[in-house]
């Protein structure tokens, strides 16, 4: 898991946009606060969460002294064409705060990371180029400074030493995909890859910095609908002689790229759950088939197949077919054709089948897979019509002279306080969050986190919005679960659980 801090820049609200101004300020000042501009009103006209990248070189240190005369150096070249000594930095900086928007910076060498934190900017960029760069990153890392990580041209083997060399050192980071081709084609932009960026870095926000071409807004909407929480774009205003380059977005592309990105997201909502408004429901419904009695029936005739039948349209409060049940009856008398308006209350198996099945889903979501040899056990202290509220579900894969559990609790679900006498037992959070009170100490687990139980500690657990957790223990003896609740201890341990052996 990551030991990183959260990523503020982003923490509980908008993606991040950055805008990169890189040397597209042509060494000008003027010319950067327009640029500044250009950006500030576009942020404000789609409510974005913005920021403007700069990027500082310290020449006199960075190039070799030899450099000045390799004049087929085009980097080289700019560098020293669009130089901006430490006023001419400082008047765009505040150019750009006071069009509301973040600084980022992108520094190539160590002074330049020193200039960073002179100048209070909110964030450190790590160019691709120096994502291997050990002596300036360890510069970077000193300063605790937030961290944004482009990845383009490295391996998965490389991305996962910024990872952890960040996140190792408790940096909020962010580490954006990133193709280093200007402009990248369709066919090279690999946008699953930031699918696997969130799986395989926990903890650190992953985004997308952008070099297609300026016209193209659907790159950005596939990205934000990956998940990418943070956007970078080169951008550029063209004034005079100044032109962009094949890459860099004009203040009227980047509106349009702007709205596209916004759109994408509320298109693709929060991604926590899944809501059905009630206009939805009503409009669904009037598609759906009810069920008619084929005949006269008196009460308490069966709901068969002889009995009834399925038409369209469905009355609002009619039986429809998808909640009919062999099992039903009549609930007073019908006539031919007849709406039925029959309710009923769900059957122990089927509540049983409807809790394993949320708990399955869990786990598949969680991408554990538990194997094939195992029982679950649902532990229902005061009954299955309350298990959403007091409950778990308990996957038994092992039980010799030690043993081995995964426990599930649905959102909101607590597990009373009790005991073992004779067993010690270690939980470990696999997803989710657990909230356990030990010996009426509280503490909140997340995901890595361990917990040591000994023998005789009283302990309850909860969760807010559900956890998977390991127990690693002494062999498990169904003697030795000793609640202190005096309604739990009255009851037969055998009807307090619903054991299966399969999903």
């Amino acid at each position: 898991m990551s030991n990183g801090k959260e990523f503020p820049l982003v923490a509980g609200g908008d993606p991040l946009v950055i805008f990169e101004m890189a040397n597209n300020h042509q060494g000008c000042v003027e010319h950067g606060k327009r640029i500044a501009g250009a950006m500030g009103h576009v942020a404000r006209e789609h409510g974005l969460n913005a920021a403007v990248k700069l990027q500082y070189r310290d020449l006199e240190t960075f190039l070799h002294p030899r450099a000045v005369q390799e004049a087929d150096n085009k980097h080289i070249k700019r560098f020293l064409e669009t130089r901006l000594d430490d006023d001419g930095f400082r008047a765009v900086i505040d150019a750009i705060r006071e069009e509301g928007m973040r600084v980022v910076v992108t520094p190539f060498d160590e002074p330049s990371v020193d200039r960073c934190v002179a100048h209070g900017v909110d964030a450190i960029k790590i160019a691709s180029c120096s994502a291997d760069d050990w002596p300036l990153m360890e510069r970077v890392a000193q300063t605790d400074t937030p961290v944004i990580a482009s990845t383009g041209g490295l391996p998965f083997a490389k991305m996962d030493n910024v990872y952890n060399f960040f996140t190792h050192r408790g940096i909020p980071l962010a580490m954006l995909h990133c193709v280093g081709i200007y402009p990248t084609p369709a066919d090279l932009l690999h946008l699953n890859v930031i699918d696997r960026m969130r799986r395989r870095y926990p903890g650190v926000t992953i985004g997308y910095s952008g070099h297609e071409d300026p016209d193209d807004t659907m790159v950005a909407a596939i990205a934000v609908a990956k998940g990418a929480r943070v956007l970078e774009r080169h951008v550029g205003v063209p004034h005079g002689d100044i032109t962009l380059n094949a890459y860099s977005m004009d203040p009227e592309q980047t509106g349009k790229w702007a709205a596209a990105v916004k759109t994408a997201g509320r298109m693709c909502g929060n991604g926590a759950d899944k809501t059905v408004p009630e206009a939805e429901q009503q409009s669904l419904l009037a598609l759906r088939r009810g069920t008619f009695s084929r005949g006269p029936m008196g009460k308490d005739t069966p709901l068969d197949r002889h009995s009834i039948y399925f038409a369209f349209p469905c009355e609002e409060g009619q039986l429809t077919s998808g909640q009919w049940r062999r099992t039903m009856r009549a609930d007073r008398r019908y006539q031919a054709d007849e709406a039925l308006f029959v309710t009923r209350e769900p059957t122990l198996v089927e509540q049983v089948r409807d809790f394993v099945h949320e708990f399955k889903s869990m786990f598949n979501e969680a991408g554990i897979n538990i194997g094939r040899e195992f029982t679950i056990e649902l532990s229902h202290h005061y009954g299955l019509e309350q298990f959403r509220e007091t409950g778990a579900l308990i996957v038994n894969l092992v039980n010799r002279e030690y043993c081995k559990k995964l426990v599930a609790q649905l959102p909101g679900q607590r597990h009373p306080t009790h005991r073992h006498m004779k067993k010690e037992e270690v939980f470990q959070v696999l997803c989710g969050d657990l909230t356990v009170c030990l010996n009426d100490v509280t503490q909140t687990l997340t995901t890595g986190d361990l917990l040591l139980i000994r023998r005789g500690d009283w302990h309850s657990f909860t969760t807010t919005g559900g956890v998977i957790f390991e127990e690693i223990s002494t062999q498990h003896l169904p003697d030795d679960s000793h609640y202190q609740d005096a309604a739990i201890k009255a009851k037969d341990p055998m009807t307090r659980k619903t054991v299966m052996e399969r999903w």
